[in-house]
């Protein structure tokens, strides 16, 4: 792997990971596409898959860190006192909690399944195009009209079972959860910013889980600045993708997302069957 291959996949990393297009998608295609051999052995690709989810779990925790502190310390106090004491921010830690659980069961069930099957080209495209049309309905037929405070148990469930479908590669998690939050009204900032903050234990929970099946190769010494560069370009680039994201959405739509999708998904089956 050489530093520009490094760098172009922490920047694909760190944007498609927040931005509803799909990051497993794009870094498994991209490659593919470009007829890159990055990886010599799977061991060194799932290692540098684990130092690019450091990068975008560094991203998200620095921006929400003040969200995140005061959600831990919600948390705690309910835990203490046995109770929610009718505090928005105590009800809104444990329902990130709730909407965690699902995607993190699945995860570690059918983990080698998805590795294995899931990760092909067709599987991917033909993500890309239904989620995209799904996206559309969402964008469409939502009323988008809560906020987040006001986002109910009901609306943790559905984002957390959501959460699950963003195992397939194609699917995007954040696109999937937005879409979630949307059937339940949230307005698109606040289903964005819950999607965001509910990939915080799931990112940090798969790059441990994937380091820890790693950690016994090592990385070769060659190879040692290409993470650090992946590592550093995909947080960078997550933050400002996050920043982007929710700007965005105070006022636009999800359509320029939809239509990318779209036209990537389409493009890529045309290439695949053709």
């Amino acid at each position: 792997m050489s530093p520009l291959q490094a760098i172009v996949l922490g920047l694909v990393q760190g944007i498609t990971e927040f931005l509803p297009i799909s990051s497993t998608g794009h870094l498994k295609l991209l490659p593919w596409l470009l007829g890159w051999h990055v990886f010599p052995n799977r061991g060194v690709e799932n290692t540098f898959d684990v130092a690019l989810h450091v990068g975008t779990f560094v991203a998200v925790a620095v921006y929400f860190r003040g969200d995140l502190v005061r959600l831990a310390a919600a948390w705690w106090a309910s835990l203490r006192e046995r109770s929610l004491g009718g505090k928005p921010e105590r009800r809104l830690a444990w329902m990130v909690v709730l909407s965690t659980i699902p995607a993190a069961v699945a995860g570690l069930k059918f983990e080698a399944f998805i590795e294995q099957r899931l990760g092909t080209p067709l599987v991917i495209a033909t993500a890309m195009v239904g989620v995209a049309l799904l996206l559309a309905a969402g964008e469409w037929l939502g009323r988008k009209g809560k906020a987040l405070e006001a986002a109910s148990w009901g609306d943790a469930v559905r984002v957390g079972l959501a959460q699950v479908l963003a195992l397939v590669p194609g699917t995007s998690r954040s696109g999937i959860t937005i879409l979630a939050g949307l059937a339940g009204g949230l307005t698109r900032e606040a289903a964005a910013r819950y999607s965001f903050l509910i990939s915080v234990p799931i990112i940090a929970g798969a790059a441990a889980a994937k380091g820890a099946k790693v950690a016994l190769h090592g990385l070769p010494a060659d190879l040692a600045t290409p993470f650090a560069l992946g590592v550093v370009v995909s947080a960078l680039s997550g933050f400002a993708a996050i920043a982007f994201l929710l700007r965005w959405l105070r006022t636009g739509t999800l359509y320029p997302f939809i239509l990318y999708r779209l036209a990537a998904g389409l493009l890529l089956l045309w290439l695949i069957l053709r």
